[in-house]
C-alpha cells in the first residue's frame, strides 16, 4: 500500500474582529476522510463543486496541514513529518494543478520551469538540466526545441503537458492530478487523460485523480471514490460503480453523464437534484445528503450512516443498507 489516508479532517476557522481576532465558526471542507491507494493504482475522487476533493488532495501533499487525521506514504505518517524530511520526501508526490494558464511562470521559459525541480532538489546542474528537461519534454510528446519559449505561445492543452513534465522532473511515485482537464477544451482533454494512462504504465506511476467529471474518470481509475460535502459516500471498483451504483447521490450523478447514442439519451430517465449543496459552514445534521436526497427515510435527518464494507471493496454510507 503506497498511501493510506486514516480519518482526514480539515476545518477552516473564520473569524471576526480586527485587533481581537475570535473564531465564530469552522468551515468543515473535509470531515473524516478515510481510503488506501495501492502501488501502481489509479483512484477517482468525483463529487461536485465544493465537495472537498481539491482539499483532500492538497492536505495529502501538505500543502495545507489537516486539523485532525493522518496520511501515511510508504509507511510513514506525513503529519508529523516537517522540514527537510517532509521537502525530501516530496520529491516522490508530485501536484498537477487545474489551470494550465496560471500555474506556469509567464517570466520564465519552459526549461526553467520544467527544470526548477531538478536543481531545487539538488537532482542536476547545468547542462545535465538542460538534457533532462529535453527528455521530458519528449516524455509528453512536446519536441525539445520548444524549451527556450515561454508559456503564453503555447495552447492550454501543451501547457498541460508542459506540467506533468514539470511534475515528472523528481521521478516521483504519486501523481495527485487536481481536476487536470478541467480548464481544457473537450477535444483536448481526452489527450491528456490518454497521455496520463500511458504514463502511468510506461513509470509505474500512483495517481489520485480529482475530477467531476465522471466519464473522464471512468477510462482511468481503477476504483472511484464519490465525495459529497467533504465527506465519502461511496467507494467501489470503477466497472462495478458504473454498473449498479449503490448511493442515491451516485446514482445521480451518473445519470447526468450524457450517452453518445442519441436515441438511448432520449429514452434513459435522469434523476435531478432539487436543491443546492449545502453549506459546508452549516452541514445539516445526520445524513449530510439527505437535504436532496430522493430516497431519504426518517432516519436520515438525525442519524449519519458509517461508511459500510458491502464486500469485494465496496462501500457505501446510507441508511437504506443498514
Amino acid at each position: 500500500m503506497l498511501l493510506e489516508v486514516r480519518n482526514l479532517v480539515k476545518y477552516f476557522s473564520i473569524t471576526k474582529g480586527l485587533i481581537w481576532e475570535r473564531k465564530i465558526a469552522d468551515v468543515k471542507a473535509v470531515d473524516d476522510v478515510s481510503f488506501r491507494i495501492r502501488h501502481g493504482e489509479t483512484l477517482g475522487l468525483v463529487g461536485e463543486s465544493g465537495a472537498g476533493k481539491s482539499t483532500v488532495g492538497k492536505c495529502i501533499l501538505q500543502l495545507i496541514r489537516p486539523t485532525s487525521g493522518q496520511v501515511f506514504f510508504d509507511g510513514k505518517d506525513l503529519c508529523q513529518m516537517d522540514g527537510e524530511p517532509l521537502r525530501q520526501i516530496r520529491r516522490r508526490m508530485q501536484p498537477i494543478f487545474q489551470d494550465p494558464y496560471s500555474s506556469l511562470n509567464p517570466r520564465q521559459t519552459i526549461e526553467s520551469i520544467v527544470g526548477e525541480p531538478l536543481v531545487v532538489h539538488g537532482l542536476a546542474h547545468g547542462q545535465q538540466v538542460r538534457k533532462q528537461v529535453a527528455e521530458l519534454l519528449k516524455l509528453v510528446e512536446l519536441e525539445p526545441d520548444m524549451a527556450q519559449r515561454y508559456p503564453h505561445m503555447f495552447s492550454g492543452g501543451q501547457r498541460q503537458r508542459i506540467g506533468i513534465a514539470r511534475a515528472l522532473a523528481t521521478r516521483p511515485d504519486f501523481l495527485v492530478c487536481d481536476e487536470p482537464v478541467s480548464a481544457l477544451d473537450v477535444s483536448i482533454q481526452s489527450q491528456i487523460v490518454n497521455l496520463l494512462h500511458d504514463l502511468r504504465q510506461e513509470l509505474g506511476l500512483t495517481l489520485l485523480f480529482i475530477s467531476h467529471d465522471l466519464s473522464m474518470v471512468r477510462h482511468i481509475s481503477e476504483r472511484i471514490a464519490v465525495m459529497y460535502l467533504g465527506k465519502i459516500v461511496e467507494l467501489a471498483p470503477s466497472a462495478e460503480l458504473y454498473k449498479a451504483p449503490r448511493h442515491p447521490y451516485t446514482r445521480a450523478l451518473l445519470s447526468a453523464v450524457p450517452v453518445p447514442d442519441p436515441r438511448l439519451e432520449k429514452q434513459r430517465q435522469r434523476l435531478v437534484l432539487r436543491g443546492e449543496i449545502p453549506s459546508p459552514l452549516r452541514p445539516p445534521p445526520g445524513c449530510t445528503f439527505h437535504t436532496r436526497c430522493p430516497e431519504r427515510m426518517g432516519i436520515c435527518s438525525h442519524e449519519a450512516p458509517p461508511l459500510r464494507d458491502l464486500g469485494g471493496g465496496w462501500l457505501v454510507a446510507c441508511n437504506q443498507l443498514a
